[in-house]
């Protein structure tokens, strides 16, 4: 008889199953939580996004215990890490870390295996065992498999060949004088028949126990080392053995899990920030490996840079550590600013010294950047969730209506920005939002000619007279047709809808009192007196409303100012996109007017062939001649033109921390 489905339906696993887009691709370690938060199932996969996709298929597809898991889980959360090898291991440390319940494949004999080494005895010995630990071993572990254990320890015997046998076979070989086949092989050093001392073997098993604990890199360079001087000598013989033992080394690191060479104990702290909201990931490395993981989201408090976010958070993770909490190392993304007195007072704390510091390159670098893909992808999953939550971005448009005094809730936001460079090529935005998210069929973009760039305030009040006598035309032109979504304005000629005969139920614009002042003008000169406005300031996020002094001021952890904030950055988003494309050709078009005989057509075919002035730029004169109505002659002149303007212009870029055009 087939073991029974479980009681429970699929839907309690689709009420917490992620978006497909959220779950990242790259390989990584997850667990499932029950509904008071215990892991009840630790897993890692090649591709988190697939993987974790086949959970959320239909019940009757799943193993009956899969089943069964699927449905007693009420959340799944993910880590991602470089690599295969680094997943490997981190599913086995949070196995024994959590012990969940649903993870059966490495619980058959209740014991994980351990590499041990019999420190205490004489002649130690190095083993594979489980169970307890005892006295005068030192273990190494937990690992995956015995088997694969075992076969670490193979290849690393060539190169620290220590005692492997039991006592029987040690006492036994002793006993005739020959040693055991290991010691014919070169992978034991024979001590049962004095080959070494007591002392020499145990110079090797000191060797082998500061390999295994982290201390690799040391060993390798040392290798390296004997191999060249011994090719040097012109004894191959021993630099092909050592050449042998230097591939082993590097083989069985392979198959080590999340190490760092130098068996490195540190913090590894990263960052993924945004003007809204911080997120946080540490990694705990300890003897070189991984050894846990934690990560928050909080909301940004202040407008400091990273190097004042560090300092806030080692603050809050140290404070009242225990000295056995604090490692020798934190990596971070930026230094605090105070990073010595945060030295001094970790060290004092540790009773050992604590560096602090910034990982430039090598394994640390590497690592960190793992845990910062970390901290991006919990900061993107975080406002994923946030934005698309309808109980959340109803409580925002509910606050925002609250706090503006508006008559109703504002369920379409349209959002203008306006962007220059300098006085030149002035453009601006509109960006909408309907029920909290972006409507991006409907934003639209304006160009502002003949006015003097450094005048926001005239631009912006061009920009809404244009969009909102553009409403009042449509709407004049426009008859009602009943859907089944309700009324629908639409062109009386084609029947097709008239996306800008609706009205917003709030316009905000990027600024404070001056725009807003323009933006309440131009409805008012139009006639309009019944569309709310307000303006969102960059510096202090202060809310600006018409003909009042002071500014509304929403908390930091307001919805309906993290809903407003999304919507001015996605305006400036969009007007700076819109800039950049404009500049590109407006460059173009000013080198050519150097070119003598040069006229409008054959500068628009120009810059329709080439598309912009860094392919121009990069084109020989040959190519540029091949462009129909360009001659040899006129081809030179234009790549003497451009080449020029090379010169003289330098480049332009975009500035990453404010998302300005600059000029270099």
């Amino acid at each position: 008889m087939p073991p029974a489905r479980p009681p429970r339906s699929v839907r309690g696993a689709q009420s917490y199953r992620p978006e497909p887009g959220s779950i990242p691709t790259q390989p990584g370690v997850y667990r499932f939580r029950d509904a008071k938060g215990r892991v009840v199932y630790v897993g890692k996969a090649k591709n988190l996004r697939a993987r974790l996709s086949s959970y959320f298929q239909d019940i009757a597809n799943l193993h009956p215990r899969t089943a069964t898991m699927v449905t007693t889980a009420a959340s799944v959360e993910w880590t991602v890490v470089a690599t295969e090898v680094e997943a490997l291991q981190l599913e086995y440390s949070w196995i024994k870390e959590y012990d969940p319940r649903f993870n059966v494949k490495y619980r058959d004999d209740k014991s994980y295996p351990w590499l041990a080494v019999t420190v205490g005895e004489e002649f130690p010995r190095v083993m594979v065992g489980r169970g307890a630990k005892r006295k005068g071993t030192r273990y190494f572990g937990p690992y995956s498999h015995a088997w694969a254990i075992r076969e670490t320890v193979d290849l690393l015997l060539r190169v620290f060949p220590m005692r492997s046998c039991s006592n029987g076979v040690f006492k036994r070989s002793g006993q005739i004088g020959r040693p055991c086949l290991l010691g014919y092989i070169d992978k034991c050093a024979a001590p049962c028949v004095g080959n070494v001392t007591a002392e020499e073997h145990r110079a090797i098993v000191d060797d082998f126990c500061d390999f295994m604990g982290g201390q690799t890199t040391a060993f390798v360079r040392r290798i390296e080392k004997e191999m060249y001087a011994a090719s040097d000598a012109l004894d191959f013989e021993k630099a092909a053995r050592l050449r042998d033992d230097l591939g082993a080394l590097n083989k069985a690191l392979e198959k080590q899990a999340v190490v760092l060479g130098d068996g490195t104990d540190a913090d590894v702290i990263a960052l993924a920030e945004d003007p809204l909201e911080v997120a946080v990931q540490i990694f705990y490395v300890r003897g070189g490996r991984i050894r846990g993981q934690r990560g928050w989201v909080a909301d940004r408090v202040d407008e400091g840079g990273t190097a004042e976010l560090v300092d806030d958070f080692l603050l809050q993770l140290y404070a009242g550590a225990g000295a056995d909490e604090i490692p020798r190392e934190i990596l971070v993304p930026a230094l605090p600013p105070d990073v010595a007195t945060y030295e001094a007072l970790l060290g004092d704390l540790r009773g050992a010294k604590v560096a602090i510091r910034v990982p430039q390159r090598g394994d640390k670098r590497a690592l960190q950047e793992t845990v910062a893909k970390n901290a991006g992808q919990a900061l993107v999953l975080h406002k994923t969730k946030r934005a698309s939550d309808l109980t959340t971005r109803n409580r925002a448009l509910e606050e925002i209506q609250d706090a503006l005094g508006l008559d109703e809730v504002p369920l379409r936001i349209e959002c203008y920005d306006v962007s220059h460079l300098q006085g030149s090529e002035i453009v601006a935005s509109m960006v909408v939002f309907e029920d909290g998210l972006a409507r991006k069929s409907e934003y639209r973009r304006f160009v502002i000619r003949g006015q003097d760039g450094s005048d926001d305030v005239r631009a912006m009040h061009e920009v809404i007279t244009r969009r909102f006598k553009r409403l009042l035309d449509e709407q004049g032109s426009s008859e009602s047709v009943v859907t089944e979504g309700g009324p629908m304005l639409v062109d009386p000629e084609t029947g097709r809808p008239r996306k800008f005969a609706y009205a917003p139920g709030l316009v905000v614009v990027d600024g404070g009192a001056p725009q807003v002042a323009a933006a309440q003008r131009a409805l008012a000169e139009l006639g309009i007196v019944d569309i709310p406005v307000c303006g969102l300031a960059k510096r202090l996020e202060e809310v600006w409303l018409p003909e009042q002094e002071d500014p509304v001021i929403l908390p930091r952890s307001s919805e309906g100012l993290y809903l407003l904030q999304r919507i001015r950055d996605e305006a400036h988003r969009f007007a700076i996109t819109h800039h950049r494309g404009r500049r590109s050709k407006s460059m173009v078009e000013s080198v050519l007017d150097e070119v003598p005989g040069l006229g409008e057509v054959r500068r628009k075919t120009l810059l329709k062939h080439f598309g912009s002035l860094k392919k121009l730029r990069e084109a020989d004169v040959e190519q540029i001649a091949q462009v129909p109505g360009i001659g040899p002659r006129t081809a030179a002149a234009i790549q003497d033109a451009v080449a020029g303007s090379n010169r003289k212009t330098g480049t332009v870029s975009i500035n990453t921390a404010t998302g300005e055009i600059e000029e270099g």
